[in-house]
């Protein structure tokens, strides 16, 4: 693959993303790899316990905004095959090792996974709020975090990876030299149980989760088009650029004051 590094220490699966000249940005290249690196890790009878992780100053950046651009196509173009770790059916645990940067759809990856270490330097941002006309409502919930500190993160504000492990976001924070070998060390410890017992475990953790209700989708689908879609393609653009955006907000200006409510889409 070219984008994506993989490695087998037994039982253990290393899934390594490594475009660092781009931050690891999620173009649909990283996307296809990534896609096949799971799926051979989920199809696998002599692997039981993945480590995701980053190559240089990022884990992953997200969007490869300016890949979109080029393809005309907001928020990238995806696989043609499924990738098990996002779409959720892969029954195998996951350790992120976090090793930068975590922005956007590289959260999105982070919170993927089942157990989550990052090194002091690691930067995470919730970054919908930036480039879609709805924030990243739902990531907070999914933490379990308070309501003040989930609408920090869905307005994009960006959290240290102290921050983080302080609020339970992320299991431990470690030196960038003892990433991998405490991941490891994390695999090894889930391979020392009983088989059963570490796969329903996983099983159970999982379907724990909190989620989000059908009415609150319902309202946010219809939030997520209360806005000018053009700004969609100005914030990537300003992005690409390196300038201030210019956004217009609303078609029509009255539409500022009658936002979607579930009263409403009822």
């Amino acid at each position: 693959m070219e984008y994506i590094k993989t490695e087998k220490r037994g039982e253990i699966f290393i899934v390594q993303i490594n475009r660092p000249e781009r931050l690891n940005a999620l173009g649909y290249q990283i996307r296809t790899e990534l896609a096949e690196a799971w799926s051979e890790f989920r199809e696998s009878s002599d692997l039981e316990v993945g480590i995701f992780t980053g190559t240089g100053r990022a884990f992953c950046a997200g969007e490869d905004m300016k890949e979109s651009l080029e393809l005309g196509i907001v928020g990238g173009k995806r696989p043609t095959i499924e990738d098990p770790l996002m779409s959720g059916v892969l029954e195998k645990p996951v350790i992120c090792a976090v090793n930068g940067y975590a922005m956007g759809g590289g959260f999105m990856l982070v919170e993927a996974t089942d157990l989550r270490i990052a090194t002091p330097e690691a930067i995470f941002e919730v970054s919908e709020a930036k480039r879609w006309l709805l924030g990243g409502y739902n990531h907070g919930h999914f933490a379990s975090v308070s309501h003040p500190v989930a609408t920090e993160m869905a307005l994009g504000f960006r959290f240290t990876a102290q921050r983080f492990y302080e609020i339970g976001f992320l299991n431990r924070v470690v030196e960038s030299d003892n990433l991998i070998s405490t991941a490891i060390e994390m695999g090894e410890h889930m391979l020392s149980l009983p088989p059963a017992s570490r796969v329903n475990t996983i099983q159970m953790m999982r379907e724990m989760r909190p989620s989000i209700g059908p009415d609150l989708q319902k309202l946010a689908e219809a939030l997520k088009n209360h806005g000018d879609a053009d700004d969609l393609i100005e914030s990537r653009r300003a992005f690409a650029e390196k300038r201030s955006p210019n956004f217009v907000g609303w078609k029509s200006p009255k539409d500022r004051y009658n936002p979607p409510t579930l009263k409403s889409i009822v």
